[in-house]
């Protein structure tokens, strides 16, 4: 999804009271020269600029901010850990009140904070694109509990890894673009989840009313929010248990939108994933979960006459089920073909049920796919089976999986010749982050 410097990990705290201007400067940092050991410097040369092939590459319509900003995370990018490891012990150290907004273990929030800082670094020029991006993940962390006053001591913190780790892109100038940047973004996140607040719960509680194992690491569960949870097919949210607080994961939605207001998701068991593992083998009817906001936009343009392809594998057919359901909702024969991908038949745990759908609507085509071992479907990688059906120039192609799946399968549809903005999936960062 998908970002500020500080959004990603609900480190982003601070800035001002909703609605009275931008967020404070962080305070002055020592220079770095006072705090920085001779055996911290990494060896590098005195102009550092990132090459052609570089995520930072400095376009040549990039702002003289947005130039500092990428030439800084160049040079730390690959220290990454460090930095943010230096981050969190400044926040935690002089601001130890915002500790209790974070889970006990940090081991995925560290990464996650850095990827949202590089978002930033190659957003900054895109304001309507920063903006949409920002606006999510200021409504999204209201769930942690961040307050307008949180995000100065965030923002002083960055600054002050920044100071010790990019020892030679940064300068006055450099310090001054960030200060910059980073009110910006504070900003933009404040205002949206003060915005937010007037029509929406920072999160729903939902009650489990239904509990499925379909293999015994893949269940589906079933909750009823406590007041109207709205949300589009295609779309996910975040859960959290009440054994792992503080500690949120991204599901998508296995049903369009019903009457009677329950919600479901497909959840598999990954090891050493503590939300997953509880939900699958701990959760049962009567317990209560908390749900983040919707979010996601691999949604059905139903201005559209085009057909829908999609890729679903594994777990992935969840939202690819909602999908089809709204199709049926609203009452067009769209062709729709669905590609259900698995390493061998047992996996396909949801087969039955997109059969009958297939059954039921004339315009639905479901094709099972294995990678591994003998079956009664298709064999082969979920992207091989793609090309050999076709053509799709008149379709929209949608795709849910792991990571490694929605990589080759975005770089299949593309060489088919499907352009980039007929294809719809969810973040790969959030992907990545859902399998623990």
């Amino acid at each position: 999804m998908t970002a500020a410097p500080m959004t990603a990990a609900r480190a982003t705290a601070g800035s001002p009271a909703r609605g009275h201007g931008p967020a404070a400067p962080p305070r002055p940092r020592p220079r770095r020269e006072e705090h920085q050991r001779p055996d911290e410097v990494p060896p590098a040369p005195q102009d550092f600029r990132p090459g052609p092939d570089s995520p930072f590459a400095v376009p040549e319509t990039a702002s003289p901010d947005a130039i500092l900003l990428r030439r800084t995370m160049a040079e730390v990018e690959p220290i990454s850990d460090k930095v943010t490891s230096y981050f969190y012990a400044l926040l935690f150290v002089q601001h130890p009140e915002l500790r209790p907004l974070f889970p006990a273990a940090m081991d995925a929030q560290r990464d996650r904070l850095f990827k949202a800082i590089l978002t930033a670094a190659r957003l900054i020029d895109d304001l309507d694109i920063l903006t949409e991006f920002l606006s999510r993940l200021g409504r999204g962390h209201r769930k942690y509990g961040t307050q307008p006053e949180h995000y100065p001591a965030v923002g002083e913190c960055l600054i002050g890894a920044l100071t010790r780790y990019a020892v030679t892109t940064w300068s006055d100038e450099a310090e001054a673009a960030w200060v910059r940047a980073y009110t910006a973004i504070s900003q933009i996140m404040i205002d949206s989840a003060a915005e937010d607040e007037l029509i929406a719960p920072a999160w729903w509680q939902a009650e489990v009313v239904g509990h499925e194992l379909r293999t015994h690491d893949i269940a589906v569960i079933t909750v009823r929010p406590d007041q109207p949870y709205p949300f589009l097919a295609g779309q996910y949210t975040s859960l959290e248990t009440p054994w792992w607080p503080r500690v949120w994961r991204h599901y998508s939605f296995a049903a369009a939108p019903r009457s009677d207001g329950l919600l479901s998701f497909h959840v598999k068991a990954v090891p050493a994933g503590w939300v997953s593992s509880a939900l699958v083998h701990r959760a049962r009817p009567g317990d209560v979960i908390r749900l983040g906001p919707p979010a996601g936009s691999m949604t059905v343009d139903h201005a559209s006459d085009n057909g829908l392809l999609c890729l679903g594998g594994g777990t992935g057919i969840a939202p690819i089920k909602a999908l089809v359901e709204d199709v049926a909702d609203h009452g067009r024969n769209r062709p729709v073909e669905v590609f259900y991908g698995a390493r061998n038949d047992h996996d396909l745990y949801d087969i039955d049920t997109m059969l009958r759908l297939a059954q039921k609507y004339p315009w639905l085509a479901v094709r099972p796919v294995v990678s591994d071992g003998p079956t009664n479907g298709l064999s082969g990688r979920l992207p091989d089976a793609v090309r050999q059906y076709g053509p799709w120039n008149a379709f929209d192609a949608y795709l849910s999986g792991p990571p490694g799946m929605i990589r080759s399968g975005v770089d299949a549809l593309m060489g088919i010749g499907i352009p980039s903005h007929r294809i719809r999936h969810d973040s790969i960062e959030e992907l990545a982050a859902a399998a623990e």
